[in-house]
């Protein structure tokens, strides 16, 4: 039976500095995900067979899922998919971190440009209440922006997301206490927008 496993992050605990800085980092990676992560393969102990789909594809089949470990699945598999795909789309700050290409294309398709994008990103982001993640989905061919709440995931919606926000306090407020605004705008220099591509073309 193959447990899921947290990632190591692809960078320092300091890399993302001064976006997040390295104290926030430890907790997030340490505590926060091997807590989702450990929680998740207890619920799916009952189901082993379960293990064998990937974390997405359990994800994506959650209505179908046994009602008892539904809850569980949802929460604690959100949180272990959702902090495994967020790690790998930052990076360490960089000037004019802007997507190129087809990316960059598909963004000024779908949004007009790429500063509308961000501009509705961030309200976006700044407007979810309580805890969740800010998300850039392709649907039907075109980008959109949407929240999910506590680990709720667009992989449930059949949507297919290429960049996220985590949105939930542990994610920033040790740095930015109640200032959200500042933390997300923080965020279009750490971006790796080539993983973003990739994510886009998988």
């Amino acid at each position: 039976m193959n447990q899921f496993k947290i990632p190591e992050l692809p960078y320092d605990y300091n890399a993302l500095e001064p976006f997040v800085n390295e104290d926030i980092m430890k907790i997030h990676h340490d505590k926060h995900h091997v807590a989702y992560t450990t929680n998740f393969n207890k619920a799916l102990e009952k189901y082993p067979e379960l293990f064998e789909k990937t974390a997405e594809e359990i994800l994506k089949d959650l209505a179908n899922t046994p009602e008892d470990i539904k809850s569980a699945v949802r929460n604690h598999g959100g949180g272990h998919v959702h902090h495994s795909f967020f790690w790998e789309i930052l990076q360490p700050s960089t000037e004019n971190n802007k997507p190129q290409g087809e990316l960059l294309k598909l963004i000024e398709e779908s949004f007009e440009s790429f500063e509308k994008f961000q501009e509705e990103f961030e309200k976006s982001a700044l407007t979810l209440f309580g805890s969740g993640w800010t998300w850039l989905s392709l649907v039907d061919g075109k980008l959109i922006i949407e929240n999910t709440a506590n680990q709720d995931s667009p992989y449930s919606l059949n949507h297919k997301p290429i960049l996220t926000l985590d949105i939930w306090e542990h994610a920033y407020y040790l740095k930015y206490k109640n200032v959200r605004l500042d933390y997300i705008k923080n965020f279009w220099s750490v971006i790796n927008w080539n993983k973003v591509k990739e994510n886009l073309n998988n």
